[in-house]
């Protein structure tokens, strides 16, 4: 399903682009990921629509198959990469699970912003963008998902994601499509609860 439309208060969340995860091998070239999420983060930055970046450090405590991490990570792996242009009205949530909801105060920030509608970019496809949009469409927001401004480190996880997983949580598109969604958008003025 492409994308219908774009609520007056929408929000981007940017699932790790940091300097630890965008030098791993992935599907897609990472400069065209960082390119459509960057493309995306200004027009939002324009249109004063809020802008979560999401960084990873750590992990989960529960047992897995895979086995764990025993080398230690550089100082700045969980440093957010400059593409991304970080600025003070940016909310910045520290992750650690693969959602972005878990343990964070990123539902109450999206609620106290008025927000009905996140777009999703990211990496990984099936893992943190994911993961984080199931917990955006359990939260009961509408959730869109840019899926030329993700990837995944694997073609069949990235795949299964995008074409059976995302039209049961949302709607899919591609960044031209969703910058054309947020040119139609009024101006509005921030949302304030009270």
């Amino acid at each position: 399903m492409s994308v219908t439309t774009l609520d007056d208060h929408t929000a981007l969340i940017v699932i790790d682009l940091q300097k630890g995860i965008v030098g791993l091998p992935t599907v897609h070239p990472m400069d065209g990921v960082l390119r459509n999420a960057t493309a995306l983060i200004e027009q939002f930055r324009a249109r004063r629509l809020p802008v979560v970046l999401v960084n990873a450090d750590g992990g989960a405590p529960g047992r897995t198959q895979t086995p764990p991490r025993t080398t230690q990570r550089p100082a700045d792996w969980a440093e957010l990469v400059a593409e991304l242009n970080q600025q003070p009205d940016d909310h910045l949530v520290t992750k650690r699970t693969w959602g972005a909801f878990t343990n964070t105060d990123l539902n109450a920030y999206l609620r106290g912003k008025g927000v009905t509608q996140v777009v999703i970019v990211g990496v990984s496809t099936s893992a943190g963008v994911e993961s984080t949009a199931r917990q955006a469409h359990e939260h009961g927001y509408h959730v869109t998902l840019a899926v030329d401004a993700m990837t995944d480190m694997n073609p069949d996880a990235h795949s299964n994601s995008v074409e059976r997983i995302f039209p049961r949580l949302g709607e899919t598109g591609s960044t031209a499509e969703l910058l054309e969604k947020i040119e139609q958008l009024e101006m509005v003025e921030p949302f304030s609860p009270g």
